[in-house]
Order: C-alpha cells, then sequence, then structure tokens
C-alpha cells in the first residue's frame, strides 16, 4: 500500500499548477462570507445583512444561480469551499485559515439556532420529501457538501470544531435513517447519495463511534455495487457524476476493512468506467452527464462533453487505486486528466470553470461566472486546483516514488531518515529568470527534469520516477552530473537503489505527437503531445492528410518566446502540407477561441 506524503509536508513551487492554484486561491478569498453563508443563515433563521428585501441581483453581494435561496440545491458551493481552504490552510496559508475559522464558528452559530443537531443550508423536510412521489432535487448530494467540508476542515486545518459539528449533524442523519428503515428503506439511496458512504466511513476512522458504523450499514447496500457484480456493463447511461462517489466508498471501505468485496467492487468500476468503455483523449467518457456506451465516443462528440465533476471524481479514483496497488497506469491516467480536464476546464484568466469539454468540430468553452452561476463543477473546480500535491509523491515502507512531474519540495521520512526531495523543470537560470541556451544543450521542453535529494544521514531506499506511458524514450539521465546509458526501467517506473545523502538527478523524457482515434470511428484522430491534447485553432474538421504512424510529418513546431510559466511556448505547432494550414496548441490554452479536437485523417 501506497501513501501519499502528509499535505503540510508537500509545497507545489512553479509551474502551469502552481498558477492555477494561485488563480484558485484568489478567487476563494474573494468571495464574501456572508454570500457563502446566505443559504445556511437564511434555513437558520438568521436575518442576511441587506437581503431583507430581495435586492436586484446585479448589485447584490449575494449568491444566485444553483446558489439562489430559491434553488433546491442552494448551499452545495460551500462545502466545496471549505474543503478548498481547508487544503490550502494545511499550506501555510493563515489568512485563507482564518477565513475558514470564520466561517465555522457561524455554521455553530446556525446549527444552536435549528436545534443543536440540522445545519444544513436547505429544509429537514427535503429529506422526508425523498419517500413521497413528488420529485425533489438532490437534497442528499447538497448535504454531503457540507459534511464533506466540514470533515476536510478538521482533517487538513486541524479546527476541532468542525468535527464536532459534523458529529451533532450525524445525530440527525441517524434519526432520519432510522425513521426511513420503518417508513421506506428505499429512501437512503435516493437525492444523490453517492459520496455519502465515503465520508460516513472516514468518521468512523476517525472517531470509531458506532452511530458511524450504522450510518456506513444504512448507505453500503447501494444497487450499483450488486449491478458491477453482475453484469457486463453496470454503467451506460447511467448519471456518471452520481455513480463515481460511489467506488470512492468501496475504496475507502476496503481501507477500512480490508474486505474483499469492496476490492473487487472498486476494480470493477475502474474496469467498466474505463477499460472497457474506453474514452476521450482527454479521459472523459460521458456526455450529456451520462455514461457514454460502450466504445461509441464518436456518437457523442458534441457541445456537453466531459462533465469536470466527473474528471475530478476520476482522478479521486485513480489515486485510491494506485495507493492500493502501486500500479503506475492510474497516475499516467491522472496526469492526463489534470491537463485536459483540471487545466483545460479551468479559465486560464478568470479561474472560472466549465461544465462541460466541447469535443465537436468548432467548438466553443461556455465559461460560469463568479456569482451568477455556481454549477456542481464550480464547486468540484475550486476543490481540484487545491488537489495537486497530493499527487506527487508517494512513499510505502522504503521508497519513494514520484508519481506527477509537477515542480514542487517535499518532507518525508524514509528508511528511517528525514528525505527532502525538490523538483524542478530543469532549465537554465539567469538572473533568477529561466532561460534557455540552445548553444548549451538547453531544452525547451517541460519534460528536461531535475531531483535533488538531501537526507539527514546517508540512508539507503529506492527512488521511483514514474516512466510516463506517452514517453518514446530518455533523452540524457544523469545523477550527479554522470551519465546513465542504461537506467532500471521496469513496473512503469524508473528504478534508483542506492545509498542517498546529497544528490542530484537530470532526466529528460522524449515527447512526440501521437494520433489517437476513436473506436468506433478509427478514421477520427485527436493529436496529442504527451500527455497534453492539441486543439486546432479551427471552426471546422478540416482533416488532416498524411502518415498516421507518422504524425511529424504532418506538423512543425512553433517557438515563441513568452515571459510567463515557460519562457517557450509549449506544445505548440502548425500543420505543414495541408490544404489549409492552421495553428495547435494545448487545449488546456484554450479560452474563447473556436477549436477543433478530432479531426478526419487521411493517409496519403
Amino acid at each position: 500500500m501506497k501513501k501519499g506524503i502528509e499535505r503540510k509536508n508537500v509545497k507545489v513551487t512553479g509551474g502551469l499548477f502552481r498558477d492555477r492554484m494561485n488563480l484558485n486561491r484568489s478567487y476563494l478569498m474573494e468571495l464574501e462570507p456572508t454570500a457563502l453563508l446566505q443559504n445556511f443563515y437564511i434555513e437558520a433563521g438568521i436575518i442576511v445583512p441587506g437581503a431583507q428585501i430581495l435586492p436586484d441581483p446585479d448589485s447584490s453581494k449575494l449568491h444566485w444561480g444553483w446558489e439562489s435561496p430559491t434553488g433546491q440545491v442552494r448551499g452545495h458551493f460551500l462545502g466545496h469551499w471549505l474543503s478548498a481552504a481547508a487544503r490550502l490552510s494545511a499550506d501555510g496559508d493563515r489568512e485563507l485559515k482564518a477565513k475558514l475559522e470564520y466561517i465555522i464558528d457561524e455554521l455553530e452559530r446556525c446549527q444552536k439556532r435549528n436545534g443543536g443537531e440540522w445545519v444544513g443550508s436547505i429544509p429537514e423536510k427535503y429529506f422526508d420529501l425523498m419517500a413521497e412521489p413528488e420529485y425533489i432535487w438532490s437534497p442528499q448530494y447538497t448535504m454531503h457538501k457540507t459534511v464533506m467540508g466540514l470533515v476536510d476542515a478538521y482533517c487538513f486545518a486541524g479546527i476541532e470544531k468542525a468535527l464536532e459539528i459534523v458529529d451533532r449533524l450525524a445525530d440527525w442523519y441517524v434519526k432520519w435513517v432510522k425513521k426511513m428503515q420503518d417508513k421506506a428503506p428505499d429512501t437512503v439511496y435516493k437525492g444523490e447519495q453517492g459520496g455519502m458512504l465515503e465520508v460516513w466511513a472516514r468518521l468512523y476512522e476517525i472517531k470509531g463511534d458506532e452511530k458511524y458504523k450504522f450510518l456506513i450499514d444504512a448507505y453500503k447496500d447501494n444497487g450499483l455495487y450488486t449491478q458491477l457484480e453482475t453484469s457486463h456493463d453496470g454503467l451506460s447511461d447511467d448519471h456518471a457524476n452520481a455513480s463515481i462517489p460511489l467506488s470512492h466508498g468501496a475504496a475507502k471501505m476496503y481501507e477500512l476493512t480490508g474486505e474483499e468485496r469492496w476490492k473487487n467492487v472498486t476494480d470493477l468500476f475502474w474496469k467498466t468506467a474505463v477499460e472497457d468503455r474506453g474514452m476521450y483523449a482527454t479521459t472523459g467518457s460521458n456526455a450529456g452527464e451520462f455514461w457514454i456506451p460502450l466504445k461509441r465516443h464518436a456518437e457523442y462528440l458534441s457541445t456537453s462533453d466531459q462533465e469536470f465533476c466527473t474528471v475530478y471524481n476520476m482522478v479521486r479514483t485513480a489515486d485510491y487505486l494506485y495507493r492500493r496497488t502501486g500500479d503506475t497506469k492510474y497516475a499516467d491516467y491522472i496526469e492526463r486528466a489534470l491537463y485536459n480536464g483540471f487545466a483545460a476546464q479551468q479559465n486560464r484568466f478568470t479561474g472560472m470553470p466549465a461544465y462541460f469539454l466541447p469535443l465537436v468540430s468548432g467548438a466553443q468553452k461556455k465559461w460560469g461566472s463568479k456569482t451568477r452561476d455556481f454549477w456542481c463543477c464550480h464547486g468540484t473546480m475550486v476543490q481540484a486546483q487545491t488537489l495537486y500535491p497530493e499527487l506527487i509523491y508517494y512513499t510505502d515502507e522504503n521508497s519513494l516514488s514520484v508519481m506527477q512531474y509537477i515542480p514542487s519540495k517535499a518532507s518525508v521520512s524514509v528508511a528511517g531518515v528525514d528525505v527532502n526531495i525538490e523538483q524542478t523543470t530543469d532549465m537554465k537560470n539567469y538572473n533568477n529568470q529561466v532561460f534557455f541556451d540552445d548553444h548549451e544543450g538547453g531544452e525547451k521542453s517541460r519534460w528536461s527534469l531535475r531531483f535533488v535529494i538531501k537526507t539527514s544521514e546517508p540512508a539507503e531506499f529506492d527512488l521511483a520516477l514514474r516512466m510516463p506511458v506517452w514517453a518514446k524514450g530518455i533523452k540524457g539521465f544523469t545523477i550527479d552530473g554522470e551519465a546513465v546509458e542504461k537506467p532500471d526501467v521496469s513496473n512503469g517506473c524508473i528504478n534508483i537503489k542506492r545509498s542517498w545523502s546529497d544528490n542530484v538527478i537530470t532526466v529528460t523524457f522524449l515527447s512526440v505527437i501521437k494520433l489517437e482515434t476513436l473506436d468506433d470511428a478509427p478514421y477520427l484522430a485527436a493529436a496529442v503531445d504527451g500527455p497534453v491534447v492539441l486543439a486546432g485553432l479551427t471552426d471546422a474538421d478540416r482533416g488532416l492528410k498524411g502518415d498516421p504512424e507518422k504524425p511529424e510529418t504532418m506538423f512543425d513546431r512553433r517557438c515563441e518566446h513568452t515571459y510567463t510559466t515557460y519562457i517557450w511556448k509549449q506544445n505548440t505547432y502548425v500543420t505543414k502540407d495541408q490544404p489549409v494550414n492552421f495553428e495547435f496548441k494545448p487545449l488546456y490554452e484554450i479560452t474563447d477561441e473556436k477549436y477543433t479536437v478530432y479531426f478526419s485523417v487521411e493517409e496519403r
């Protein structure tokens, strides 16, 4: 079993994902506590300042869209905000932690006003309505976000009061579940309850209280688990984001109990969701929020592909599986999702999310607003941009593994000694400005990497660097300046077993463009450079002509000096020898341009 390094001991120090974290952090600070709490105040009978008479939405500081006081999932966003703020608090962000602590205090105030248990942004009666024929939109989904946020505030930010609040709320849940067991037992599985099993398991792990065992037992017999065990395909046309959190619950239950059934169910979920089904080059496999039937992705190319919530939640599933198995295929999947979901569906200027990632020809992303939409994907996006430090480094008894190549540093104990590791993009440095010197062999690639390892005393342990599934090979590998001609590459990693003290490793992975086709339309292909999906700046499928096995015959690299994240543009190309030539650039850089990802390829 692999373990992630404690959050406070990992820092993302630069690069694309640090930029996106900073953008997200600014947004978390920008939102007003009163607006974040508005629906909790209303439910508790607390007058929201300035809202005695509903103001004009255009001038109000209140939140609208899904957070509107008239919406049935109102208040869901605060739970996401709590989780995101808690993780950044663990990184040492004292300003954000102060804001988090204030909001927790106000939630305690609301709980007291509600009688001491309920701390909801929606009426308690919504839960009883789930037992009636009348439709009600996702009360359990909404409340799960609050429970999750409070648990994260305790686990990551160390706020004891958050745990006390959620512990009292659990008493309310016990009473409601018992009432439903007598009245309408199936009600417990309504209202998008997929995330509840995981969070009750987390609380049982923390508290050991029998009431959490009771809640686990009440939520664990979800029909999807049986469907996965008995059906060839238990997911097609099912609501994707309602089902993925159930895999988190199963994975957490295996960690908690060691029962084989939970391991098997998690594996079956991955097999059905990813391996049997296939996916777009971006990792998405849903359209209009529903799982695409097996191997039929071309049929579903549209403006509503890849709901962002599904990308975020599938990354969490992959992380559970990597930690349990150590299989780097899950880390490769995560890398692809980070570039083509986490980054591609966040506006690089405003930080706002795209609910879907359109993959039809001539697509255009639709961005959310800061206070007027608050889709579910708005919530998962603010969480996603805080997740990176937890996905980079892992340890077990005598090894340290690097699974994501993100500039960062970490401190951890391995083989009984303190180890500090720092990874950077290996570029020349001049007056503190990253710069390349082509005459001295400088690389214009983000995949030229440098690792510095320092230990408190000399110690022998294994260091594993993921060998990316996309890499054509290794261009140069050195330890302390000495070339290693044939490093040990096995089990998806470059493996180094030696005594460490104060050492430097450099490596460059060779990245080439590949054309990835769709199973039900092999003539349609996306251009992928390393893990980065490229988008053609064209409003139609203009086709590509050439040798599909040698995409480099169709593309010329374009380098442009910049003063942003990388000094040279990364993964940017122009087609050549085509009827109409046009530019390709990373999908994550696309903002308001029209673009095409899948092109008809004609061999010549």
